[in-house]
């Protein structure tokens, strides 16, 4: 007989945010290295992806997570509240890839009310002008 582990996730919930449009919040204390979320989105490979992306930064957004040098999850098909974290270069998440799931994991300690941010690392048309602090001359 196998035991199965549950691990409670912390709540987190979806809120207007001062970087950009949407961002996500803690609710409750969340220690570091916590697993936080899965970033969830319809698996498709890189062709179809760069189709897609091609529409999203037109209208100034990033859904597609490269998962490997085959596949990326599109967080508008089949995304949860994962895909509205924002991006920051100095964040305090991190993105932790384990098989083909992605993982948004607390980088230090995170207090209640605060807004959860992982660097995107994007390596795309940098045409989005990132918002995460006054002065940011980084574009993703």
């Amino acid at each position: 007989m196998h035991m199965v582990l549950i691990r409670k996730l912390p709540r987190i919930a979806r809120r207007k945010s001062a970087l950009h449009g949407w961002g996500v919040f803690a609710l409750e204390p969340i220690n570091k290295n916590t697993r936080i979320v899965t970033y969830d989105g319809e698996l498709i490979d890189h062709k179809e992806s760069f189709k897609r992306e091609t529409k999203y930064l037109e209208r100034g957004e990033i859904w597609c997570f490269t998962v490997n040098r085959r596949w990326v999850r599109d967080a508008t098909v089949g995304g949860n509240v994962a895909r509205f974290i924002n991006h920051a270069c100095k964040p305090n998440c991190y993105s932790q890839i384990i098989g083909k799931d992605i993982w948004i994991r607390a980088g230090r300690n995170i207090a209640p009310g605060e807004e959860l941010t992982y660097d995107y690392y994007t390596d795309g048309e940098q045409v989005i002008q990132c918002n995460c602090r006054p002065g940011c001359k980084r574009k993703l």
